[in-house]
């Protein structure tokens, strides 16, 4: 059979990814993968390319998140099923954890979102976002404890255990405290109160991925609905969303746009120790800043568009599948699983999604754009930002979606370690 007769991913033959991937699990079962960033990279990009595209044809999941949904879920599930070994896993957890590779996405995506934006658009979304996203955390926490008591759950247990982690921020900005605090509060060992905290933001974080999944399908129905990554209705589209020319200097504005966009992120970890606030925040601050004071040349805003487009359409579905294989633990989430317990997190989930639908048509947002950013609220931190946003490709929508995960999530820990001393 002639090569180019097979199927394809992006043009490429699925012989040549799949015959690469599998050397890299055979060198892995040999004790022979690198346990740096090449090992790393050449695991989770392997199984992108295999995993993203089977999630995209499959006849339900591609309706409900596709790629990313199957990018994230699959690897969770084969390593608690033991089908990875310790070589690989630790080969992902360098790349994904020690160096950083999430927080490198994400300060891509973010930074190239804004610099794409036109001023006006970005600060009139930076205020219209707030609404919606407060008025979903307030649904999400009625619809939470009306469903978790119709189960049978107190109020308590329902608020502290079940809604709370899902709006928290994440693990380590939202469990991780949240088990401290819980600890001082009531004693005991806050690992413990990790265990119990973990599920429920496991389980949200899957419901918001689906969601974002269907919210696309709803805007490709509804296109009047849909912004395509634009939150105000004001007739401009984000920049960002189509590829920068090619020309001769493309390998020097790449080399140019990674420079910003890491000098960027080390200017916000440098202001994190001055002003207290967490570095991916105080990035978002710095990039809107530059971006409306106008200092930033055009040849280093194309270049960051450069970067920005080749993460978005190449990496994605790799960085999922780290998330995947590092930050979601299975195991977790099977020892808790019931028709109350799961009916309770999808909830908290889908009262913010109405709540983003509902409050941003009401204040001329695009609804489906509104209501992805603020059920961001609902995801694991960074890592659900980017898997929620994958589903429903709306990458450029991550500076938002990064506001209401981390000053919501900063919210909420703070509300719920002073409440749990008053109600216990």
């Amino acid at each position: 059979m002639c090569i180019k007769t097979l199927p394809t991913v992006d043009g490429v033959p699925l012989l040549i990814p799949f015959s690469l991937a599998a050397i890299t699990m055979a060198a892995a079962s040999f004790g022979a993968l690198p346990k740096d960033m090449l090992g790393g990279l050449a695991v989770i990009v392997g199984l992108g390319m295999l995993l993203g595209p089977l999630g995209n044809r499959l006849p339900l999941i591609s309706r409900i998140g596709g790629g990313a949904l199957t990018c994230l879920m699959i690897p969770s599930l084969l390593v608690y099923l033991g089908a990875f070994n310790d070589e690989t896993l630790a080969a992902v957890t360098l790349l994904m954890k020690q160096a950083n590779f999430l927080y490198l996405v994400i300060a891509v995506l973010v930074v190239g979102s804004i610099l794409g934006m036109h001023r006006a658009t970005m600060v009139s979304a930076l205020v219209r976002i707030f609404p919606p996203l407060v008025i979903g955390t307030a649904a999400a926490i009625v619809a939470g404890l009306a469903v978790a008591m119709a189960f049978g759950y107190e109020a308590q247990r329902a608020f502290f255990y079940i809604v709370v982690p899902i709006i928290g921020g994440g693990v380590g900005e939202g469990v991780i405290p949240l088990s401290a605090a819980y600890a001082s509060a009531t004693g005991g060992v806050a690992g413990d109160y990790v265990a119990q905290l973990m599920p429920a933001a496991i389980i949200g974080n899957i419901v918001a991925i689906a969601s974002a999944g269907v919210l696309r399908r709803l805007g490709e129905r509804r296109p009047e609905l849909d912004g395509g990554g634009a939150l105000v209705k004001s007739g401009a589209r984000p920049a960002v969303a189509s590829a920068p020319p090619e020309d001769s200097d493309a390998p020097a504005s790449i080399a140019l746009g990674v420079l910003t966009v890491c000098g960027a992120f080390v200017f916000a970890t440098l202001l994190e120790h001055l002003v207290h606030l967490p570095a991916p925040v105080l990035l978002i601050v710095t990039a809107v800043v530059v971006k409306l004071v106008g200092v930033v040349p055009v040849a280093v805003e194309r270049a960051v568009r450069a970067v920005y487009s080749v993460i978005a359409r190449h990496f994605i579905q790799p960085t999922m599948v780290g998330l995947g294989l590092v930050y979601l633990p299975m195991s977790s989430v099977v020892g808790v699983l019931s028709p109350g317990y799961v009916a309770a997190c999808a909830a908290v989930v889908l009262a913010m999604v109405s709540a983003g639908l509902l409050v941003g048509r009401l204040i001329r947002m695009y609804p489906i754009d509104a209501a992805l950013v603020t059920v961001c609220h609902s995801g694991l931190g960074g890592t659900g930002d980017v898997a929620i946003l994958s589903a429903s490709d709306r990458m450029n929508l991550m500076p938002f979606a990064q506001i209401s995960t981390r000053i919501g999530g900063v919210c909420t820990v703070v509300s719920a370690a002073a409440l749990i001393r008053v109600w216990q």
